[in-house]
């Protein structure tokens, strides 16, 4: 399987195809097809029969809106506001650190 260079939840920026320049996060990625799903990004219509048969019973018919997946290529990962890796965690000053371990006042 190929390894994409975008995963879901990451921020993303549309960068080429007809919603060029539009932000979103990732909902879904297909390694397979190369191909992501981006929240708000390449919406169509779909229109959908009322059915009686079913695994949960009746469905109910009537045109639908979603997103539907674009290539990886199309796609660049944004820099986040909010940090969440260990980066974040790191302390600034190594001193600091040594003497909140050892209970030394510098």
């Amino acid at each position: 399987m190929p390894k994409l260079h975008v995963k879901k939840g990451d921020l993303v920026t549309v960068i080429a195809g007809k919603d060029k320049g539009a932000k979103g996060r990732i909902i879904a990625t297909l390694p397979r097809e190369d191909r992501v799903v981006v929240e708000g990004v390449n919406m169509i219509t779909k229109h959908s029969k009322e059915t009686d048969q079913g695994p949960r019973g009746a469905k109910s018919g009537g045109v639908q809106t979603m997103e539907a997946p674009i290539h990886v290529s199309n796609v660049k990962k944004v820099k986040d506001d909010s940090p969440k890796g260990k980066a974040a965690d790191k302390p600034a000053d190594k001193k600091a650190e040594k003497a909140d371990e050892t209970g030394e006042d510098s």
